[in-house]
This record gives structure tokens, C-alpha cells and sequence, in this order.
């Protein structure tokens, strides 16, 4: 990314989409975009704001209960005791039973937050943010960026001094990125399911993500925006810069926070000087483009030519030699006579015997008439 586009355009507020200035690419738009480690601190980030549930605690027991015991035909689950009522006799406190408490019943002291690794937030925030520079990931979450000039979209620092809603949408309006406003706004759709009494009642998409240095007045005036949300560069976070676990959210930068980015994260070379100790993450490849690098004129050339497809066997079909008499006498050529003197000979033994049997029936015949 940074070879390829070492400066990145920085453009007017006035809206005719002027560059007035031209900033080089901070280094952390190179960091390896992981999308498995963002979904996994996105997962246990998105935790840490949940509220602690539970049943009330005698639920399901409010009743006097007391097993039969056996010898009565009935299950030995406890039955509400009395008489006179449909109640009266039927099972209770179980979890199979009307009326009784849940399996397991729910408590308030689950573990509910869950602890991530510092340097996997940081790498994690440091993908998110790389990859917010790269058209297809952003046109791939669905942003309409179609007629943005240039992305990463910077603009110069004036733009933090608006403060007058009005006057940030005729600003999103000139560098068109108001189309992303109105696909947040057709988007509006009424929550399924209990939300709707929780003061969750809508939802809709996600716009751009507004990013600045210092609020003087920026905030006010972009906040009541649909789907947009704003965030310093200094505390940037990334249930923000990757809802849901995406990488690749629509990012305006304005100019000052766009070249703090260098001094929060670092370069390859320099650690940062915020994070102490910290050092931007780098790739193992440096091109990960495999398909680019194995067809790479250098590559293909010291290649072996491809085999074929379906590769011959270098042996023929196996036989046994037991069974196979070719592959027996190819093995062993006296087997062929073994064979033969060996069918030969049941042969000779088979007229004997029958043979034999007549002789016999032949002498009692006779025995019977001498008689």
C-alpha cells in the first residue's frame, strides 16, 4: 500500500474537491490486516458492556411442595399438598413442571466481561484501520463510496471547526459522501423481538466514521447525523472502526489527526510515542499476494514444467499369484507342471476310488448268490 501510493491527497472543505495539500502515508495503513484477530477482540470487546441478568432467585419455589414418595404409582417429584383445587397434588420445583423454577437458574454473578490482551487490541485497532484504506474491503461492507475521490479520504483541518449540522451535511454533500447518509437512512427498519420495548426500538446501518484531533465544535455538528459517528484520534476504538467484527468501515479523517497517526502508532523503523513500548505489527511476507508471486515471471521460470493432470501409475494393477496362475508361472515357471501333475494326479486318484467301489459291490453280489 505504501509503495504504491506514498502521499495521500488532502482536500478542500469548499467542496469543489480541491487538493490543497498532500500528506505521506502514515505507516500503520501497511499493518497486516488480520481479519481473524479483529473478530476475536471485536467478540470480547462487545462483552464488556453487558448488564448483569438474572431469575429472581425463588422463583419456582413459592409453594408448599413434599414428595408422595414410592408406592403410590406416581412420580416421586414434589406435589403442592392440600386438597379441593386443581393445584392441589400437582408436581412442582421441577424444571419439567408448570409452574417451576428453570434448569440451572441464571445469577448475577457470571462472569459477564471478559480480559483481552493489550497488544491484541492494538493489533487488532491497527488491522482495522489499514484496512479502511482499501476500496474493495470498503465498497465490501457496503458503504457507498463509489463517487469518493480518493480513499483514505482526508480533509484539511478546518473542517473541525464546524459547528452547524447544516453546514456538515452540505459538507458531506460536496465531497459525495452523503450517499452513505441515505442508504443509513432507507435503511431504518423496526427492531424484532423484545428490543422494541428496551428503548431499541429502530436500527439501521452504519455511515461514515469521522475521525479528528481536537473538538471545536465538530462534534455538535456531526452527531445528530444518521449513522454517523465521530471519534478522537487518540482514543480510537474498534467496536468503531469494525462494527460487527467487519473490517473496512468508511473513514473521513480530517488532516490533523490523519498525521498524528505516525506519532500514536509508530513507523517500522521508530516505537511510538504515546504507546509506550509499542511497535506497529509487520508482515512475515512481505507480498502476500501468493497467486501474484507463483505466477511471477521469476518463479516461472526455474519451475519445472507442469505434470499431467492425472498422473500414470508407476505399477501395474497388483495380482496375486495365488490366485493368478499367469502371475504365478511368470514368478515361478515349474508351477505350471506342479499344476498339471497335481490335476493329473486327483485325476487318477478319483477312477481308483470308483474303482475300488465297484470291486467291492461286485464281491458282495457274489457272496450273496454263493450263499
Amino acid at each position: 500500500m505504501a509503495a504504491a501510493r506514498p502521499v495521500v491527497s488532502i482536500f478542500s472543505n469548499s467542496g469543489d474537491n480541491k487538493v490543497v495539500a498532500t500528506a505521506p502515508l502514515p505507516a500503520v495503513f501497511t499493518a497486516p490486516i488480520r481479519a481473524d484477530i479483529v473478530n476475536f477482540v471485536h467478540t470480547n470487546m462487545a462483552k464488556n458492556k453487558r448488564q448483569a441478568y438474572s431469575v429472581n432467585v425463588e422463583a419456582g419455589h413459592q409453594t408448599s411442595a413434599v414428595s408422595w414418595g414410592t408406592g403410590r404409582a406416581v412420580a416421586r417429584i414434589p406435589r403442592v399438598s392440600g386438597t379441593g383445587t386443581h393445584r392441589a397434588g400437582q408436581a412442582a420445583f421441577g424444571n419439567m413442571c408448570r409452574g417451576g423454577r428453570m434448569f440451572a437458574p441464571t445469577k448475577t454473578w457470571r462472569k459477564w466481561h471478559v480480559k483481552t490482551n493489550l497488544n491484541q487490541k492494538r493489533f487488532a485497532t491497527a488491522s482495522a484501520v489499514a484496512a479502511s484504506a482499501l476500496p474493495s474491503l470498503v465498497l465490501a461492507r457496503g458503504h457507498k463510496v463509489e463517487q469518493i475521490h480518493e480513499i483514505p479520504l482526508v480533509l484539511e483541518a478546518g473542517v473541525e471547526s464546524i459547528n452547524k449540522t447544516k453546514d456538515a451535511i452540505a459538507l458531506l454533500k460536496a465531497i459525495n459522501a452523503y450517499s452513505d447518509i441515505e442508504k443509513v437512512i432507507n435503511s431504518k427498519k423496526l427492531r424484532a423481538g423484545k428490543g422494541k420495548l428496551r428503548n431499541r426500538r429502530h436500527r439501521q446501518r452504519r455511515g461514515p466514521l469521522v475521525i479528528y484531533n481536537e473538538d471545536q465544535g465538530i462534534v455538535k455538528a456531526f452527531r445528530a447525523i444518521p449513522g454517523v459517528e465521530l471519534a478522537p484520534v487518540s482514543a480510537l476504538n474498534l467496536l468503531q472502526l469494525a462494527p460487527g467484527g467487519h473490517v473496512g468501515r468508511f473513514v473521513i479523517w480530517t488532516a490533523p489527526a490523519f498525521e498524528r497517526l505516525d506519532a500514536i502508532y509508530g513507523t517500522q523503523t521508530t516505537a511510538s510515542s504515546v504507546k509506550k513500548g509499542y511497535k506497529l505489527p509487520q508482515s512475515i511476507l512481505a507480498n502476500a499476494d501468493l497467486p501474484r508471486l507463483i505466477n511471477s515471471d521469476e518463479i516461472q521460470a526455474v519451475v519445472r514444467p507442469a505434470g499431467l493432470s492425472k498422473p500414470k501409475r508407476p505399477f501395474t494393477q497388483r495380482k496375486n499369484p495365488l490366485k493368478n496362475m499367469g502371475v504365478m508361472v511368470r514368478l515361478n515357471p515349474y508351477a505350471q507342471s506342479l499344476r498339471r501333475a497335481e490335476i493329473l494326479g486327483r485325476a487318477v486318484g478319483k477312477v481308483a476310488k470308483k474303482s475300488g467301489k465297484n470291486t467291492e459291490y461286485i464281491k458282495t453280489l457274489l457272496s450273496e448268490d454263493t450263499a
